[in-house]
Order: structure tokens, then sequence, then C-alpha cells
């Protein structure tokens, strides 16, 4: 493998925010399945080019420009150009958010209309608070300065998260929940016996109400889980077996394509 194809990927927690993680990547062949997170995604192309599916948009994301991911909002990622790219991204987490927006003067958590940014100005100020919370830097106030520009300028003042007007799969969705918290056996037809419904509306179900496939959701649930036990000094191991992963290797794979980083760096940014 030449310099070009090399991978490289380094992720840890802000210096100054415990609920701000950080990601440096380059990537040149890996690719992202469907997933979610807890937090925002907020990237910064640094190289290349990144494409994605946010929700059931296409987005294409060149060097100096932003992508933007809501909270539990479904999407991938893989190279959008020869030669991959490359990208510093924050994961800031929903109180985080919040708590600078009502500082600002808004209520609740922000809602941005764009998933994509062109905006030179917050480009260079979330790369630069980026690379000073790889130094160490312990000053905040170039991360909270950043944040501060990108939602005083691309929040939508007028808009809150849109309700899911699907009431029928939200009730349905309970009780596939709780079949899964109950453990046991997991598959389409066990769901759709339990709902009175068919395989393809368990399907369904969960694409409306979670933008992934049943597996899908299930494995992105599981490493959830695997996670918090990591941040709290849980053994990979032990994390994988309580999570519900056959083994760590499984866990490892399951981290590394939907996170893009190891169960061990994940862990060691929370020790």
């Amino acid at each position: 493998m030449n310099g070009i194809d090399r991978e490289t990927t380094v992720f840890w927690r802000h210096p100054c925010f415990a609920d701000l993680c950080l990601l440096k990547a380059r990537f040149t062949h890996h690719r992202y399945e469907l997933h979610t997170h807890p937090t925002y995604v907020i990237a910064i192309i640094t190289q290349g080019c990144e494409r994605l599916h946010i929700g059931t948009r296409l987005v294409t994301a060149p060097v100096g420009t932003v992508l933007l991911v809501h909270p539990e909002e479904c999407h991938d990622g893989e190279a959008g150009a020869d030669g991959g790219w490359a990208y510093r991204t924050l994961y800031p987490s929903v109180a985080l958010m919040t708590d600078i927006a009502q500082e600002l003067g808004r209520a609740g958590p922000p809602v941005f209309g764009k998933s994509l940014i062109d905006d030179p100005v917050l480009v260079g100020a979330l790369a630069a608070a980026h690379e000073q919370a790889e130094s160490g830097d312990e000053d905040e106030s170039a991360m909270l300065t950043a944040l501060r520009h990108l939602i005083l300028r691309h929040a939508d003042k007028s808009r809150g998260t849109e309700p899911i007007s699907h009431s029928g799969s939200r009730r349905r969705l309970g009780v596939y929940l709780d079949a899964i918290d109950a453990g046991g056996r997991i598959d389409l037809r066990r769901f759709a016996d339990l709902a009175g419904v068919t395989r393809f509306q368990v399907i369904r179900d969960f694409k409306h109400m979670t933008g992934l496939t049943p597996g899908g959701f299930i494995r992105n649930r599981r490493l959830r889980l695997a996670s918090g036990l990591l941040r709290q000094g849980v053994t990979i191991a032990e994390a994988a077996l309580a999570a519900g992963f056959a083994d760590q290797s499984h866990l490892t794979r399951a981290c590394r394509s939907t996170l893009g980083i190891t169960p061990t760096m994940f862990r060691r940014a929370y020790s």
C-alpha cells in the first residue's frame, strides 16, 4: 500500500468538553455502513471528496465544505473521488449544542436547513478549533466561537424537528423494541407475528421510524450499548459479550464499519 492509499484515524475527546469527541481521518477505500449517532456530526472536508446518503438525500462534499448530520439521522459514507477523502470531525452532544444555542437566545437543540455548508469562515474556524484541541490546548474559546458561528449563521430559527406521522409504525416499533429488550430469538417472522403484520411491514416500520433495516437498527443499538460500556472502562471482550456481539472481533468489525475506528481507540479516548 502506497502513501496515497494509506488510511489513518485518530479519535479523542476535547480537553475542555467531556461530551465532545473528535476524529481526524483519511480514507481511500473505507466505506461506512448506514448508521446513526446520538450526537451531531460536523465534518470539515480537508482533502478529496466524500459521498454519502443522509436520510433519502445523496450528498457529495468536496474539500473546503462542512458536512452536518443531525442526531439520529441515518447516513453512510464513502469516497466521492479517486484518492478518497480526509476530514476533521466533531461529535458534540445534543446537550452541548443546546446549551450554546440557549446562550445565543435560541430555544431547544439547533436544527440546520442544509447538510452541506459552503462557508469558508466557518471552515477556518472549525478547523482551527479542531487542530487546537488535537494539540491538547485547554482553551475552549476557539471551539465555542466556531460552534457559535455555525449556529448563528446556519441554524434555522423558524423550524423545529418535524414530527414523524407514521403513528402505526411508531406503535409497532414499540412492540419490536420490547421483544428485543426481552431477549431471545430476533427475526422478522417473530416481529411480524408479535405485531400482527407481514415481514415486509416490519421492514417498512423500521425504515419509517429509524431509517435503518431491522438488522441495521439492532447492530447500531448493540454498538451504542457497547460504546457506553467502553466509556465506563469495561474491557472490549466484556462489552462485546454484554452488548450481544458474538465476540470481540465481531464488535471490532462493527465499530470499524460504522464509526471508522476500533473499540481500542474509542476506549482510549475515555481513559
